[in-house]
């Protein structure tokens, strides 16, 4: 906990550092991006994970192959013999008649064994296929688990990028204000010197210059807080950021974006393929009441260990078919059933959970954007009313026709229109990613064609044939002979969202 303290403190400290001296290279949203991409922790994290679900298939493929193993063994006794007399008939007519001594023995002997085991299961009733089946769809699902995260982190990239330029200019805005005040109370206490104006007149200035004072306070503290989340996201302080490029594939229509994120939002095709390793449980677990196929065989021996070369003559070899049919497994199997069903249920309704969850955030990234484009065209039209009328007032006030209060309010109303200005573009940048991230379209290539994309595919074929034997193709197509269907549980997985909610959403949604 210490190290890591210590660690997001030095994080904070670059960023705010980086704020007060002038940065020597100049950062772009794709070398932000690339870097993120490369070495984000959450990016990292969730692909060490899809490596180990990779693992999983290795290990569903491993009842396709044989099974050796070697076992040996050793073994010593001892027994004694404590001797003592005993009556014995020598005479024939049934009375012993004569005394025997028994001397006392001791018995001890040291035997071991070794035997060399191979075991292939040739048909399991489809369980064995199933579990395949089901390890391939986990796979992918964690596939899109993982361009998941890796578009959660993008956007806080671009987010973060955002925010930086946008709290950069709202301090740009802050300085210039507290220079002209300054200059404001400058001029009116020199015009107060000579009686033009009243006290109050520079009581209201002294009044405005403390309150842009403060503003610049905050206005550096937030600069400093996005700076420190920019290096956390992107793992590097930021420079002289870049203006904001243009993103790509935005969509023109509500309509159009929604269509594209029903087909790749990745946390609907996630549920959909989780759907399916659901369903192929289902499966799986009604194999169990199924009869199974199992050849073995073993070649081994033992021997006096006194006398290890006679082991050769002790050996055996042995081979054999086992079939195995469940009878009564006291409920066990029927309950896997009704579980797996249960199961498949479940992710069944994850997928209509998916799909509403995506209307969601389409339609409310798609009403912020468009909210945001409003509010930039209106903020460039009030900056440039607001310049204009600024500059009017001040040439007012020298001849008198404009108080000193008017030049104040009108100068606030200028800032306040180049804040918000400055706060729309943001606004508009930001959701416009969003609704990118949720249609499944900010991915890394998406962003920067040049990025070189990590492929979790090349690790799943690295690793899937780990183990293999020439024949497993053959034992799995056995395997799947007079295997209980995969039965989809109903069409949620290929069916479109519900028409009627669908349509009454696009009806609603915000136009350009």
């Amino acid at each position: 906990m210490l190290k890591r303290s210590r660690a997001l403190a030095s994080v904070a400290a670059i960023a705010v550092l980086s704020g007060l001296g002038s940065p020597a290279w100049a950062d772009t949203l794709q070398e932000a991006l690339a870097l993120a991409y490369r070495t984000n922790p959450s990016i990292l994290a969730q692909r060490a994970n899809q490596r180990a679900l990779d693992e999983t298939i290795v290990q569903a493929r491993a009842g396709l192959r044989p099974s050796v193993d070697l076992t040996a063994g050793a073994e010593y006794s001892f027994s004694q013999n404590g001797g003592g007399s005993t009556q014995v008939d020598t005479n024939g007519d049934g009375v012993p008649d004569t005394t025997v001594n028994v001397p006392a023995s001791n018995n001890d002997s040291a035997t071991g064994s070794a035997s060399v085991g191979l075991s292939q299961t040739i048909w399991s009733g489809g369980r064995i296929g199933h579990g395949i089946t089901a390890a391939e769809a986990n796979i992918l699902a964690g596939r899109e688990n993982l361009r998941d995260i890796e578009q959660t982190v993008l956007a806080s990239v671009i987010q973060a990028y955002a925010d930086v330029i946008r709290d950069v200019e709202i301090l740009r805005v802050r300085q210039s204000n507290l220079g002209v005040l300054r200059r404001q109370l400058d001029e009116a206490s020199a015009r107060f010197e000579v009686g033009e104006i009243t006290r109050t007149d520079v009581a209201q200035s002294e009044a405005r210059l403390a309150q842009s004072e403060a503003d610049l306070a905050n206005a550096q503290a937030q600069l400093s807080v996005s700076r420190a989340t920019y290096a956390a996201v992107v793992g590097q302080a930021p420079g002289d950021l870049a203006p904001m490029p243009t993103l790509p594939n935005l969509p023109t229509d509500f309509d159009s974006a929604l269509n594209v994120a029903l087909t790749d939002n990745p946390g609907i095709r996630s549920a959909a393929y989780s759907l399916r390793a659901a369903e192929a449980n289902v499966a799986a677990a009604k194999a169990e009441f199924l009869p199974s196929a199992r050849l073995s065989s073993s070649y081994g021996g033992s021997s006096d260990l006194n006398r290890i070369g006679d082991i050769v003559d002790n050996t055996a070899f042995r081979a054999g078919v086992t079939l195995s049919v469940p009878l009564f497994t006291g409920g066990l199997n029927g309950s896997r059933v009704a579980q797996a069903l249960e199961r498949a249920n479940v992710a069944q309704i994850n997928v209509e959970g998916e799909r509403r969850t995506t209307l969601q955030t389409v339609s409310s990234a798609y009403a912020q954007s468009i909210s945001a484009r409003s509010t930039l065209a209106a903020g460039q039209e009030a900056v440039r009313a607001a310049t204009v009328a600024a500059e009017g007032v001040r040439q007012e006030a020298q001849v008198g026709l404009r108080t000193t209060l008017d030049v104040l309010n009108q100068e606030l109303e200028l800032r306040s229109a180049e804040v918000t200005l400055a706060t729309a573009r943001r606004n508009e940048y930001v959701a416009q990613a969003n609704l990118l991230a949720a249609m499944g379209r900010l991915e890394g290539p998406d962003l920067d064609a040049s990025l070189s994309v990590y492929d979790p595919a090349e690790n799943y074929n690295r690793v899937r044939n780990r183990g293999a034997v020439p024949w497993e193709g053959i034992v799995e197509a056995i395997d799947r002979v007079a295997a209980p269907p995969i039965v989809p549980a109903n069409d949620a997985a290929d069916a479109p969202i519900d028409t009627q909610l669908k349509s009454e959403v696009v009806q609603t949604a915000p136009r350009p």
